[in-house]
Formats: C-alpha cells, structure tokens, sequence
C-alpha cells in the first residue's frame, strides 16, 4: 500500500452533514481540510474529533468567492501536496416565501453558496487533481431531496440543487479523461440543526403542516465515506440517502 496520505476536502465543514462527514472521513483515515466561512464553527468540528484532530485544517472560506476558493486550494496543495477527495456540501436557503416576494439579494446568495460554490470548488480541485502524481481524485456534490421534487417557496434552493445535478454529470463526462470521478449524495431529512424545524411541522404541497421524520447524520456521512472510499474505476453516481417514511415519493 502506498504511505502518501489521503486527503479530503469539506466545504460547509462548520456545522450538520458537513461536520459529520468531515470526522467520518478523519476516522477514516484520511487527512481532512475543513472549509467554511466561520472560524469559530470550523474550530469547533476539530474540538469534536474524538481523536486525530492533527490531521484536520482548518481554512475559513468564502465559496462563493473565487478569490477565496483559489486560496484554499493553494493551502491544499501547500499543505498535502494533493487531493483525493472533494466534497462539495456547503449549502442554504432562502426563507419559505412565495417566489414573487423573494429579493434579489435573497435569490443570489443562494446561488452563490450552493451552484457557483461547488463549480468554482470543481475547477479548483480539477486544476489540482489532473497535475498530481497518481493522478486523479473524486469529487462528491451534495444534491438533495429538493434535486427531484421541490418543497413549497423553494425556488432558489430547487433550482441550484437540479442545477447541481447538471454540474455532477458534467464532472463526471469531462474528468474521465483524468481519472476523476464525480457522484452525488441526495439527502432527505438527516437530523441536524438546519431541519430541526421539521420536528415542529414544515408546509406540504397540500398547504398542510405537518411533522415529517427524520434520520441520523450518521447514515449520511457512513455513505460519503463509502462513495469516497472507492476505487477510481468504480463510481457511485446518484445515491438517495433519506429518512424512509420522509414525503418524498409521492411528494405533493
């Protein structure tokens, strides 16, 4: 087995799915950088590591910000010397409100975190993965649920997460001919801070409210570990991770 170490990247890596993933993955064994654009929150993802936290960075990141992504990946390389796995997991919403009463400043702040972010994250990680030695590396967007159906007053979010998986089968056609793969993790009602509201009820596509179950982080990141840990031959495309008796089949 080769001793060069294997290296991840964690956009969104301060809080919920993307600080689970990111410790799954240094329980993994891998050597992880953490991005996100607070401090406080990615220094508390390396606090939870239960051990290995040497093996975490810490690099706050704007996504949606070319600047700020060019030099994350520049500490990267200046760091590990490579890349071996990208997930790109950064994410938001705007507030559930008719579309028409949406600002512009709502709409693209959204599009910058979830589809600008992961395309400027995707250049990056290309640039590097195609120049290192062995080449290649495997990039892993984070979809959603909301990438098939949507949920009511979900215009911005909906349409960056279908975007997303325009930008998965993109990746995935264009880095063949580098050996970089690229798949999608679609994740319905994992237990984190951002769903908790789901507990207390969230709208239907009948106008009803009602509680809808939820699942542990856990499953989430126990898959992105798996997508990550495969061979670069074989690659795990679309995956639906979701709580089994969430209202998505059917949805609406």
């Amino acid at each position: 087995m080769s001793s060069t170490p294997r290296v991840a990247l964690v956009t969104g890596a301060g809080s919920g799915i993307g600080r689970a993933c990111a410790l799954a993955l240094l329980e993994a064994g891998y050597h992880v950088v953490l991005a996100g654009r607070r401090a406080d929150a990615l220094q508390q993802t390396v606090a939870a590591a239960p051990s290995g936290a040497e093996r975490l960075l810490a690099v706050p990141t704007d996504v949606g910000d070319p600047a700020s992504v060019k030099a994350l990946f520049a500490t990267t390389r200046e760091r590990f010397g490579r890349l071996d796995v990208l997930f790109n997991n950064a994410g938001t919403g705007a507030p559930p409100i008719p579309m028409e009463d949406l600002s512009f400043e709502q709409w693209k702040t959204v599009l910058d975190v979830n589809l600008t972010g992961p395309f400027l994250c995707t250049q990056e990680a290309i640039r590097l993965m195609k120049s290192q030695t062995p080449q290649g590396g495997r990039i892993i967007n984070n979809g959603s649920i909301s990438a098939y159906a949507p949920r009511p007053f979900s215009a911005p979010y909906t349409a960056t997460k279908h975007a997303i998986s325009g930008l998965t089968r993109s990746t995935a056609l264009d880095g063949r001919r580098h050996n970089i793969a690229c798949g999608q993790i679609d994740i319905g009602n994992a237990a984190t801070d951002m769903t908790e509201r789901m507990a207390n009820g969230v709208i239907q596509a009948n106008g009803e409210t009602k509680v809808e179950p939820r699942m542990n982080v856990k499953h989430v990141a126990d898959a992105v570990v798996h997508m990550a840990s495969l061979p670069l031959d074989a690659n795990v495309l679309f995956m639906t991770v979701m709580a089994t008796n969430m209202p998505f089949v059917g949805r609406g």
